[in-house]
């Protein structure tokens, strides 16, 4: 998997969008306004949010994930050549889990989600 493949895998998910709140080629991708994923300058993976830190230190236990630097302890950075179903499918937690947190009003004014 590369950055690109990471970028097209967040970009349909109803309301996502992309920045790069630090600069130097940051890839922050945020859901009403709140970060689910950010892939970092040196690209070497893509932090994720998780529903909780039990999950992830599970993830980190199970050699799927590492601690995601700067992050709170809820967030695993998994490494681009991670299988591509885990990494799809820890993309959409990550976003469904902030998703979830938002307030009814922004939840509402987002796109659907199929």
């Amino acid at each position: 998997m590369s950055r690109d493949t990471v970028n097209a895998l967040c970009a349909p998910l109803p309301g996502a969008e992309r920045s790069d709140p630090w600069g130097d080629g940051h890839d922050a991708w945020k859901v009403g306004g709140k970060m689910f994923a950010c892939i970092g300058s040196l690209g070497t993976g893509v932090s994720v949010k998780t529903p909780d830190i039990e999950t992830a230190q599970m993830l980190i236990d199970a050699g799927v994930g590492t601690k995601a630097p700067y992050f709170h302890r809820s967030w695993v950075h998994l490494p681009l050549d991670s299988d591509p179903d885990e990494l799809r499918h820890r993309l959409e937690i990550a976003y469904d889990t902030i998703r979830a947190g938002l307030t009814k009003k922004v939840q509402n004014a987002l796109p659907r989600r199929s």
